[in-house]
C-alpha cells in the first residue's frame, strides 16, 4: 500500500492484488519503466534518511582490578583509622579542613577521600565507588580512569575547600564517586555520529548524571552536597578531556598500570606529607 501511494502521488494508477501466499502490486505494461523508477527513488531517498549504524563503544581492560584496589585502599584506612594503627588519630591528621587547604596543606584533598565516619558511610561509598569506577574503567581503562577520578576527587575537594568557610570539614570517597559519575557523562556526551541530534538527546547525558547526583547525593544530614557538586563538576571536565585520549593510547597496558600505579601513589604520598606534617 505504502508502493502504491508512491505511484500515485507520481500520477500512475496502480491496483493491489492478492495471491495465494503474496500480494503484488500491478500496473500497466506502458507505465512498468517509470514504476519501478519512481519506487527505486523512494527508496534511495528513504535509506538516506535512516541514521547510520552507531559505531560499538570501545572496552578496555583493568576495569575489575581497578574497581578492588579502590575497594581495598578504602577500606584499610577505615580499618586502620578504627583501631588507630601506629597510634595515629587518622581522622584529625587526613581529614579536610577548609582553611588549611587553603593555607597550603594540599595534602587533605586526597587523604580526606579514603577516610569515613561510620560502617554506613564506608559501606554507601563502597557500592556507588565500584559501580560507577567500574563503568569508568570499561570506557577509559582502570589505570586511566582512576587516575583521573582521584585527581577529581581531589580537585573537587579543593574546589569544595574554596567555597567554604575555613572551619569547614569534611571527609569521605563519595567526593571521587562523583568525579567518577562525571567521568561517565562526559563519555557519554561524545558525539558518535555525524547525525544532527536534538537538543535534548544531545545533552541528555547531562541531566540523566545531573538527575543522578540529585537522588543519590543530597540525602543526609551530614552529607556534604557542595563537595559532591564540586566532585561531579570536576570528573566531568577531566573526563571529558580522558575521553578524547585515543583508543590506541588506551591500549597500552604499559600506560594503564602506569596511570594506575600513578593514582596509588597520589595516595600514598598525600598520606606521608599528612604524617609528616603532624609529626
Amino acid at each position: 500500500m505504502e508502493s502504491r501511494l508512491v505511484l500515485a502521488s507520481a500520477g500512475i494508477s496502480s491496483e493491489v492484488v492478492q495471491t495465494n501466499d503474496s500480494w503484488q502490486l500491478l500496473v500497466s505494461s506502458d507505465h512498468l519503466t517509470a514504476a519501478q523508477s519512481e519506487l527505486e527513488a523512494y527508496g534511495q531517498e528513504r535509506n538516506s534518511e535512516l541514521p547510520p549504524v552507531r559505531t560499538a563503544i570501545a572496552t578496555f581492560g583493568g576495569a575489575r582490578l581497578g574497581a578492588f584496589f579502590y575497594a581495598c585502599v578504602i577500606a584499610s584506612v577505615y580499618v586502620l583509622s578504627d583501631i588507630g594503627a601506629y597510634g595515629w588519630q587518622w581522622s584529625a591528621v587526613g581529614s579536610m579542613q577548609a582553611g588549611d587547604v587553603m593555607s597550603g596543606r594540599w595534602w587533605q584533598t586526597v587523604t580526606a577521600l579514603t577516610l569515613h565516619a561510620d560502617t554506613a558511610h564506608l559501606a554507601s561509598n563502597l557500592l556507588f565507588g565500584i559501580a560507577f569506577g567500574y563503568l569508568s574503567g570499561r570506557i577509559l581503562g582502570g589505570g586511566v580512569a582512576w587516575f583521573i577520578i582521584v585527581v577529581a576527587g581531589a580537585l573537587g575537594n579543593a574546589m569544595n575547600a574554596a567555597a567554604r568557610a575555613s572551619e569547614h570539614t569534611s571527609i569521605g570517597a563519595s567526593t571521587a564517586v562523583f568525579a567518577a559519575l562525571g567521568v561517565l557523562v562526559a563519555h557519554a556526551l561524545r558525539p558518535r555520529s555525524l547525525v544532527r541530534e536534538s537538543v535534548m538527546r544531545r545533552w541528555s547525558p547531562l541531566v540523566g548524571g545531573v538527575v543522578m547526583l540529585s537522588l543519590i547525593g543530597v540525602d543526609g544530614e551530614r552529607t556534604d552536597v557542595l563537595a559532591h557538586v564540586t566532585g561531579f563538576i570536576a570528573g566531568t571536565t577531566l573526563g571529558w578531556i580522558g575521553c578524547r585520549i585515543p583508543d590506541r593510547l588506551l591500549e597500552n597496558e604499559v600506560l594503564q598500570s602506569l596511570a594506575g600505579c600513578a593514582a596509588l601513589l597520589i595516595v600514598f604520598v598525600a598520606w606521608s606529607a599528612a604524617i609528616v606534617w603532624t609529626s
